[in-house]
Formats: structure tokens, sequence, C-alpha cells
């Protein structure tokens, strides 16, 4: 039995779907009340549960043999931060705990690119870069250094743990309509829609679902494995979304540092109406960081391979025609 917990997320229900492809007996811990609609019609155990309740956890892992850790919160405002450490580091010292207490053989843990070291430049970020507990970039990116440093120190004989590090997640069965899924949709309009400078590398969630996969039947105990997929601009990614579509509307491109300048602003306004930023400083600033990202220890290690950019925006443009109306935006998130 496998137990996937965040598995109603963008990555965690093309994980169960993998999962359960491969014939495997899947269990997904989800919070009582939560919105399982992206697991319809999938054949599935349920355990209601939190990452916060450590009796929820052993029940939940009962039989278990291999866990996916992929829950975690993302921090939209300040104010947030305590939560986002209680659920991202404390929840994850409970799964560990859990699972040595349930007789688990192996621990998957979905970590983040966010979670290591900043390299300035184009110096090449690989996993030799570590974890920045300290990072001042936000709330999400300790944590998830802290929680990683966790699971990567309690590897041992009574616990196997492997790290994956996932660069920008992007692709279909994105029901909870992602910041990405969202810029998705606004550009297959024929109104105009905006852009700003800057980069990042984007990654397939469906070869991020197989990098989990693989991490857990090859990769090192102890061992983390960035899963990473192609680096391009935002008007670079604007343009293959518009030619997947068909339609050719105005591009309104405005500034980086003048969109870094009005984010508070623009957070405060969506804080009122209380709907996600859709734009935000962090967002410009990981835009304008080093997106120089390498897979090569994935790729020699684990066998990873992701497919080209412009067949995933393909697939996601289709996948959004068929299900716009089917998606739901939240302001709770998966954090992957």
């Amino acid at each position: 039995m496998i137990l996937v917990t965040g598995g109603a997320g963008h990555l965690g229900n093309v994980l169960v779907r993998a999962l359960l492809e491969k014939g495997e007996k899947v269990r997904v811990l989800v919070l009582p009340g939560e919105d399982v609609s992206s697991l319809e019609g999938l054949d599935y155990e349920t355990a209601e549960g939190n990452i916060l309740d450590p009796a929820a956890l052993r029940k939940a892992m009962e039989g278990v043999d291999l866990v996916y850790h992929l829950a975690s919160l993302v921090a939209i405002t300040a104010d947030k931060n305590d939560l986002v450490y209680k659920v991202n580091v404390e929840g994850t010292q409970n799964v560990i705990d859990a699972c040595r207490a349930a007789g688990v053989r192996r621990l998957v843990y979905t970590s983040s690119i966010h979670s290591l070291g900043r390299l300035s430049g184009e110096n090449m970020i690989d996993e030799t870069v570590g974890f920045d507990t300290n990072n001042p970039s936000g709330a999400y990116d300790r944590t998830k250094a802290i929680a990683s440093d966790l699971v990567q120190k309690a590897a041992d004989e009574s616990l196997e743990t492997v790290i994956v590090l996932p660069t920008a997640v992007v692709g279909p069965f994105d029901f909870r309509r992602s910041e990405l899924g969202e810029m998705v949709l606004k550009w297959m309009q024929k109104t105009p829609s905006l852009t700003t400078d800057g980069a990042y590398d984007f990654v397939d969630v469906r070869d991020v679902a197989g990098g989990h996969i693989l991490a857990a039947e090859h990769g090192r105990s102890g061992e983390a494995y960035l899963i990473s997929g192609t680096r391009a601009t935002v008007s670079e990614y604007r343009g293959l979304v518009q030619k997947a579509a068909g339609v050719k509307s105005p591009e309104v491109r405005i500034s980086g540092w003048f969109l870094k300048l009005i984010a508070p602003i623009l957070e405060w306004f969506y804080k009122i109406l209380r709907r996600r930023p859709r734009v935000t400083k962090y967002a410009i600033e990981t835009l304008q960081s080093n997106s120089n990202i390498s897979c090569k220890k994935a790729e020699e290690e684990l066998g990873y391979k992701h497919r080209r950019l412009s067949d995933t925006v393909r697939s996601t443009v289709e996948w959004w025609r068929a299900n716009q109306n089917r998606a739901k935006a939240s302001l709770r998130e998966n954090a992957l």
C-alpha cells in the first residue's frame, strides 16, 4: 500500500493517477471537508486527517510500505508565516515520526528548488548548492529547506528517505487553478495580455510525478534530486501558449522593476478581496533570479527524462479547453 499526502493537489492528483496506472494500491490523506474533485473517478482509498495530527497519521499509515509526502502550504501573506512553519516543518516531522512508528520502508519528500540557496549570475544550480534554512526570500523557502534537512537527516536503517526538488510545475490536471494555470488561461484569450521580463525553468507535472516514482524506485537514501524541465522567458512561454491555442493577441510587457515596486500594494489589494495575488514581489524576484538549473543527477541516477515545453503547453491548452469549468480557484494552496 502507498500513502500520498496532498494527493488532491495539482502534482498530487497526477502522481495518484500515475501510481494507479502502474497497478499500485493508493491511499490518499485528505483534510476533513477537502475538495477532492481532482481525484473523481479514480480507484483509491481515503484516509481523513491532517499532518498536524500524529494519531491520524499513524492510522493512515497502517499497512503502508511507501509514503509520498506532498502536503505543504504556501504563504500568501506574511501573517500566515506561523501556520506555514507548523505545516511545512512540524507537519513533516510528524510524517517522519509516523513512518518510523508504522514501519514504513521508504519516504519520498516533495521539497522545492526554492529550498536551495540562491546563486547569482549564470552559475549552475544543482544539488551541491545545499539547503538554505536562513533564506531571506520568504517563509516558504525557509520552511521547505528546514523540512528537507529533517528528511535528509532522518535517513537511516529503519527509514529510507529521498527528496525530490521540482522547479516551476506546469501542465494539465490543474483542478485548483494555480497561478501559472491562470496565466495560461489569460494568454489563451484573444484580448491583450500582460508579460514581464525574466525567465524560469518550467517542468511538466507529469514528468515531476514520474520523477517521484523513479526516486522511490532508484533514489539513494538520504539523497536529493532536482527535477527540472526547460528554461524559458515569460514572453517565450506566452508565445508557445498562443501558438498552441491558435490565437495572436497584443502582448503588453511591464518591466519587472515597476511590478516589484507596486507588488506590496497589489498584494494588499488582493488580501482585502480575499483572492490570490496575481503579482507578488516573490514571483518577480523569482523570475529575475538565476534559473540555470541542472537535472543531471536525476538523469544519471534515476533515469529521469523530461518532455519538450512545447509539448507540455499543447497538452495544457487542450486540457484547459476541456476542463476549465471543472477547475476551481482556492485561496488555500498546496505548494506543488
